[in-house]
């Protein structure tokens, strides 16, 4: 196992407070003060629209540097041109349209290592990918989905659309329909891959799969809610949730100079 070093840990220092003082202070001022002290500060990269291919590579790259202690954690925000991706269950017997079709249709497929079955990426969805050591959040990988999953139903609060789990089947649902999903990975105790929101997505794309393997029907917000919704908007929503329930410090930086990285 690598060894994951945290690079900011310069930024989490225990506060240097007298102990009267700590005792005299009002719960709530005293919470407000941990909070700032021990917040984890995490880089925000915003890829755009991005092929799904090069962002997986700067995915790996980001995986290998935080693994080796070279960053931070990092948390990306894209959203890919059409492909399907076929997780570790997964196979191609749940594309539903012939091979034909789907070249026709020009929809590539890419087999990788997250969890789960078939999913499709598009735009106007938010896909999330969070590159964080696992150690620095107890280990618990079902936290960490869950917690994905609570930003999820958190963000569909937002915009007065009630969203809930279901047991045994990962990701969010309103009613018997998924508006989100999650497939993630986890190596050397680093997690790639993440979770995938729709907004408002080409359902015809959607239908040409049995999304997580099952026959089920996705649905988009924009199809519950009258609301204007930027994309720009809801992903500052979405990331607003992650930090409150990771306590994360997020900090935005330029992608390109991680695009050398993978570009040479």
């Amino acid at each position: 196992m690598y060894s994951c070093e945290n690079p900011y840990s310069q930024h989490e220092q225990e506060a240097d407070l007298p102990a009267a003082s700590v005792r005299s202070c009002p719960p709530r001022k005293l919470r407000a003060i941990q909070a700032m002290v021990f917040m984890k500060h995490v880089i925000h990269l915003a890829l755009g629209r991005t092929d799904y291919a090069r962002a997986y590579a700067l995915q790996h790259e980001l995986h290998r540097m935080r693994c080796q202690g070279e960053i931070g954690d990092v948390v990306i925000t894209v959203e890919h041109d059409p492909v399907f991706t076929i997780g570790r269950s997964g196979s191609r017997s749940n594309i539903r349209v012939s091979e034909a079709e789907r070249e026709r249709v020009g929809i590539p497929v890419y087999e990788i290592e997250r969890g789960g079955d078939i999913t499709y990426h598009g735009p106007g969805q938010i896909v999330c990918y969070p590159i964080i050591d696992l150690r620095d959040y107890g280990r618990d990988i079902k936290r960490y989905i869950a917690s994905l999953e609570q930003a999820m139903i958190g963000l569909c609060a937002d915009y007065g659309v009630e969203a809930t789990r279901r047991a045994g089947y990962p990701g969010v649902w309103v009613g018997m329909r998924k508006i989100a999903s999650i497939g993630v990975s986890v190596r050397h105790w680093v997690t790639l891959h993440g979770l995938a929101f729709n907004v408002d997505v080409n359902k015809e794309h959607f239908a040409m799969i049995n999304p997580c393997g099952l026959p089920i029907e996705m649905i988009s917000l924009a199809e519950l809610t009258p609301d204007d919704m930027p994309m720009e908007r809801v992903i500052e929503g979405l990331l607003g949730h992650i930090r409150q329930l990771f306590d994360w410090d997020i900090l935005e930086r330029d992608v390109n100079e991680y695009w050398r990285r993978i570009d040479g």
